[in-house]
């Protein structure tokens, strides 16, 4: 079982990945994972999975040198299912694949992680022989932008496991001496934080403006953006840090960067945020807060959504209304809601729900693939 991305650096589509890897050394099978690698492959090798260091996700000309080398890998291999969870190596895959004897090939996975552009480059996430999509909100996409049809789709939601955060869960006083030593700035005050990485899409424009409000009503509140800053992204993160001085934020908002333990620091939120203009194709870190017990505050769209729906209905607001996201903060920061049980979305579902599709792909009759190519 070879699963394929572009990178294992950090992210909610890697941490998938590592969870379904582990599931299937438990279950006794042989799990290889091909990526650029990146810090989580320690982890990965640690739980007994093989990692294939490869250019995959390299977008170049030259990278279809991969295609007659993927074919044989999976020969030396004997690598029964491919699992594709990216565009660009998608297509690698695929010209691999498709230029293979159809009873010599691997069976073929894809997952739609993403709300893709609609187009020809995008469609290649379509052309597993089944195809997992994360939300309903992908779902749909699927259908009505390229025609999969509903016997190749299969709906596995992300799944956050109960154990690894639970309701309640607070992080031991080591760690937080360690954390108000490094941001004193937050000692003492309720927290308000948006766990995104930094970039013009995912909402930090919208933190400051709510901030802006809050803090003008209280003075007991501290925000957080934790999320990685890509070195292509450096220019929007200096405007932000300029946007913070000139609203006089300084003070009130910290930056951190990507940091390991996001866990613990979720857990001494008062209040976890999804502000995303455009909508998440699920969410994964709204959904471990929730989880957790964590109120959270999201735009009623996309995967965020589906879970509010289920957990925490109130916590929907309208897409871009910072004001309505505000006076809900001041609201919840007085009076916080209960948050119902994760029942719904657990991370047993999915990985059962993964390894059934594997099950699935496996039994059908070779030589009738069904790409809508």
């Amino acid at each position: 079982m070879l699963q394929i991305l572009p990178a294992l650096a950090s992210g909610g589509v890697e941490r998938g990945t590592l969870e379904v890897a582990q599931c299937l050394v438990q279950a006794g099978h042989r799990s290889l994972v091909m990526s650029a690698g990146g810090r989580m492959v320690i982890d990965l090798e640690a739980a007994g999975s093989t990692h294939i260091t490869w250019p995959i996700g390299r977008k170049s000309i030259w990278s279809l040198r991969l295609v007659p080398r993927l074919r044989q890998l999976w020969r030396d291999e004997r690598v029964d299912i491919v699992h594709v969870r990216s565009r660009f190596p998608a297509w690698l895959v695929y010209l691999a694949w498709r230029s293979m004897p159809a009873g010599d090939r691997p069976r073929l996975v894809t997952t739609m992680h993403g709300r893709y552009h609609e187009n020809a480059y995008s469609r290649v996430m379509t052309y597993g022989e089944l195809v997992i999509v994360i939300s309903r909100m992908i779902e749909h996409d699927a259908k009505q932008a390229y025609q999969v049809a509903d016997e190749r789709l299969r709906l596995i939601y992300r799944g956050v496991s109960p154990q690894a955060y639970p309701h309640g869960y607070q992080p031991d006083d080591a760690w937080k001496q360690a954390w108000y030593a490094q941001y004193p700035a937050s000692f003492g005050k309720r927290i308000l934080l948006l766990p995104a990485r930094i970039t013009a899409w995912k909402g930090q424009a919208e933190l400051i403006q709510l901030m802006a409000f809050v803090s003008q009503h209280r003075d007991d509140v501290h925000a957080l953006m934790v999320g990685e800053i890509d070195p292509r992204k450096r220019t929007y993160a200096d405007a932000l840090t300029k946007q913070l001085a000139d609203a006089g934020l300084t003070n009130h908002i910290t930056i951190t960067g990507h940091r390991s333990d996001l866990k613990q620091i979720m857990a001494i939120s008062d209040i976890v945020y999804s502000l995303s203009t455009t909508p998440e194709a699920f969410g994964r870190t709204t959904l471990e807060a929730l989880t957790m017990g964590k109120p959270v505050i999201g735009y009623q769209h996309g995967g965020v959504a589906e879970q509010l729906a289920e957990m925490l209905p109130e916590g929907a607001v309208e897409v871009g209304n910072v004001a309505e996201a505000s006076l809900l903060t001041l609201h919840w920061l007085e009076k916080p809601p209960t948050v119902l049980p994760n029942h719904r979305f657990t991370l047993e579902k999915m990985l059962a729900q993964t390894l059934d599709v594997y099950a699935e792909v496996v039994a059908l009759p070779k030589g009738t693939a069904c790409t809508s190519q």
